[in-house]
Formats: structure tokens, C-alpha cells, sequence
């Protein structure tokens, strides 16, 4: 955690460990100031030392961008849209009379549509958040591919390990680096991580960019499977 903090730079955030098979971390904190980095006990036991570094690099990027703060002020700006398009329901209607019966027809769209765009626009900055992330993350670190073999084996292993309070909480699965809810791959509108597919391959591009791309590659997740502690 030292050495990644280190090259993000001061403030230090606390850091907090979950006794959770499955491997995972989130930060959280409105600022630097008051920020605060956790990880389970599962991402320390099955990732190797740069994997690990990769996936904190990674949340002191969230940090460092103030994504907790502009994910909160964006959902209160979508439940804010949310709720003018239910007042619209008791003051829209009383224009059937003028508009011949589309006041209630337009009323009634806005309901359904403006919250439903206001969750994509939210969703969509969730995702583009998770890019932004992993390549500040990756340029903390220095080693791209070892976020991007972290990435794999977190995606992995949140098929197969139940994460019970992630899922008794669904509310908070956005704010891991990997969802661990669902098994959706794709970056469907209605996602708020990117498919981790694509998050590697970007890695990948910048890793060459970088030149620090291996030669001699094993397959991805090929890291040491037994953690760095052990």
C-alpha cells in the first residue's frame, strides 16, 4: 500500500481490510483528506505483490479524481430528475382540456423517460470513471499488465465466490473495482462497470504506449495463484 500511495502522492488514505473470500477492493471518501481504501482478505490471498499494487494503484486513482464526490453529487442530480418527473404527474395533467389530450400523454412519457435517461447518463459516467481509473491506476503503479492480470482474475473469481454482503447490498456493488453481482461482459447501457474484456485490452494498448509491454506473455491471470504473503 506504501509504495503506491508514495507515487500518488499525500494524503494518505486509511486502509481497511474485509474478511471476504472474494477477491476485491473499493475506496471511498469525499476527498483526499477524508478517503479510505478497503480490500478483502480473498484479493490479498489470491493476487500476486504487483497485482495487488496494480488494484490499489487503481483505487487511489478514484481517490486522487474525486470519483466518490462526483458519483454522489450525479446521483442526487439523477434522483432529483427523478422526482420533478413525478410532480409532473399531478401538474401536467390539468392540461388535457388545452392540448386535447397529449398534456397527459407527454406528462406520462416524461415519467418514464426522464428518469430512465437520467440513470444512463449516470450509468455511462460510471463506466467512463472505471477507464479514467485504471489508466491513472496503471501509470501509478508503472506495470498496466499487472492491473490487467489482476482484472482477469477478479472477474474470474467473482463468478464463482459469493460475495453475500455485496449482494444482502446491491447498492454498493459500484464502487468495487470489479462488479460482484453480475456476470454481464458487455458494456450494456445499463452496466456500471465497463466489460472487463475491454478494461484489459486498454491496459494492454497502454502498456505498449508505456513500453513496458511483456515480450513473452503467459496467459492472462498467469501471476503466482498462491498471493504474495505465502
Amino acid at each position: 500500500m506504501t509504495e503506491p500511495a508514495s507515487r500518488a502522492g499525500p494524503p494518505l488514505p486509511r486502509v481497511y481490510l474485509m474478511d471476504n473470500p472474494q477477491p476485491n477492493a473499493f475506496a471511498t471518501g469525499r476527498n483526499p483528506s477524508h478517503a479510505a481504501v478497503a480490500a478483502t482478505t480473498g484479493l490479498l490471498n489470491m493476487l500476486s505483490r504487483e497485482e495487488v499494487a496494480g488494484v490499489i494503484s487503481h483505487e487511489l486513482a478514484h481517490i486522487k479524481n474525486r470519483d466518490t464526490l462526483l458519483m454522489t453529487v450525479t446521483a442526487t442530480i439523477a434522483g432529483a430528475i427523478s422526482m420533478l418527473a413525478q410532480f409532473g404527474v399531478f401538474f401536467g395533467g390539468g392540461h388535457r382540456d388545452r392540448n386535447g389530450g397529449m398534456g397527459v400523454i407527454g406528462t406520462l412519457l416524461m415519467v418514464v423517460l426522464a428518469p430512465l435517461a437520467a440513470m444512463l447518463v449516470q450509468m455511462a459516467i460510471s463506466r467512463t470513471r472505471e477507464y479514467a481509473a485504471d489508466d491513472i491506476g496503471a501509470r501509478i503503479s508503472g506495470d498496466p499488465e499487472s492491473l490487467a492480470s489482476a482484472l482477469a482474475k477478479i472477474d474470474l473469481a467473482a463468478h464463482q465466490i459469493e460475495n453475500v454482503p455485496a449482494e444482502q447490498n446491491p447498492a454498493t456493488a459500484h464502487l468495487f473495482i470489479i462488479n460482484p453481482l453480475s456476470g454481464e461482459r458487455m458494456d450494456n447501457l445499463f452496466s456500471t462497470h465497463p466489460s472487463t474484456e475491454n478494461r484489459i485490452a486498454a491496459l494492454e494498448q497502454l502498456a505498449a504506449q508505456m513500453g513496458v509491454a511483456r515480450s513473452s506473455r503467459g496467459p492472462r491471470g498467469a501471476h503466482s495463484a498462491s498471493g504474495p504473503w505465502g
